[in-house]
């Protein structure tokens, strides 16, 4: 089991930057991979950036350049920080992580972007 433990959402302007911290109760360099996602209000759950075990990344088209997701495997964190954030990026994040078992999810971190 791991639990996983979103911080760092918040209000920002249009234009503004916010970093989101994903605290796990367990090592993930183990983890096969950890994500993040975001649901906005009447739509579904969609992947916005993805590391693998080996460090490699992926992202969403719509954050690419935008975003950067890091991990700090000695702190079992990981971290999306988002520069340039719009309001079509408010939404709830939710933090995953996969091992060989399962997939395991937060309880999510509000992020709001409004003038």
């Amino acid at each position: 089991q791991v639990q996983l433990v979103e911080s760092g959402g918040g209000l920002v302007q249009p234009g503004g930057s916010l970093r989101l911290s994903c605290a796990a109760s367990k090592s993930i360099s183990s983890m096969n991979a950890m994500g993040w996602y975001r649901q906005a209000p009447g739509k579904q759950r969609e992947l916005v950036a993805r590391i693998l075990r080996g460090g490699s990344t992926g992202y969403a088209d719509s954050v690419k350049g935008r975003f950067t997701i890091s991990r700090d495997n000695a702190k079992n964190t990981l971290y999306l920080q988002m520069n340039s954030l719009k309001p079509e990026d408010a939404a709830d994040y939710y933090c995953n992580a996969e091992d060989i078992w399962r997939s395991y999810w937060g309880q999510g971190t509000q992020v709001t972007v409004s003038s």
